[in-house]
């Protein structure tokens, strides 16, 4: 597991210095938190824009990151440097109390997924020309994760995030691991968007 000199890992630390900065500045746009993240690469941005479907609050953040991650990754799928999102995206601020929701909630998942990593493992799996292949399942779970369906956030999320570390820690076995959750998690959204549509009369 890769870590700083305090014992935290990159995921683990850049989540939490992105909520210490949420709180001091009472809430941030997602504009704004990419901007802090710098160049932190398309791993970072994975990871900020899966984890808050996973919190427990009221508010659509689901619909809302799901879909700012899927514009993303159709930008980065064409090499674009420069990130856009709409403003009725862009232009929400998220609260100072969502961001300490997003620490408590996800961070056990990432510790979790950071426990079997090893950075640096069949790091062909995980550098930046694998980006480019990696947009187009990462659009398909970021389409997932925006779907108001019930409970069909934690499939998508869940592979998002193993995609995510593997790339922050250069792991490719991890990267690899992601990709196959992928395929898990889109067939169950395919089953539960089958069985939500059965429940619906049809006249």
């Amino acid at each position: 597991m890769a870590t700083y000199q305090n014992g935290t890992s990159k995921a683990s630390a850049t989540l939490s210095r992105l909520v210490a900065e949420a709180q001091s500045q009472d809430g941030l746009t997602i504009p704004e938190t990419l901007r802090l993240m710098g160049k932190s690469g398309f791993g970072f941005v994975i990871l900020l824009l899966a984890l808050p479907a996973m919190i427990p609050i009221p508010g659509p953040f689901g619909m809302l990151f799901g879909s700012a991650l899927a514009i993303v990754s159709l930008q980065l799928a064409f090499g674009l440097k420069s990130l856009w999102l709409p403003s009725l995206i862009g232009g929400r601020r998220i609260s100072a109390k969502a961001f300490g929701a997003l620490e408590r909630h996800a961070s056990p998942l990432v510790r979790k997924i950071e426990h079997y990593v090893e950075p640096g493992r069949m790091k062909t799996f995980a550098g930046p020309r694998v980006t480019y292949l990696l947009a187009l399942p990462v659009f398909c779970l970021a389409v997932a994760v925006a779907l108001p369906i019930p409970f069909g956030n934690i499939a998508p999320v869940a592979a998002l995030c193993v995609i995510a570390i593997g790339l922050i820690e250069r792991d490719g076995l991890v990267v690899s691991l992601g990709l196959g959750l992928t395929l898990v998690a889109l067939g169950v959204t395919v089953a539960l968007l089958y069985t939500a549509a059965s429940l619906v009369p049809w006249f």
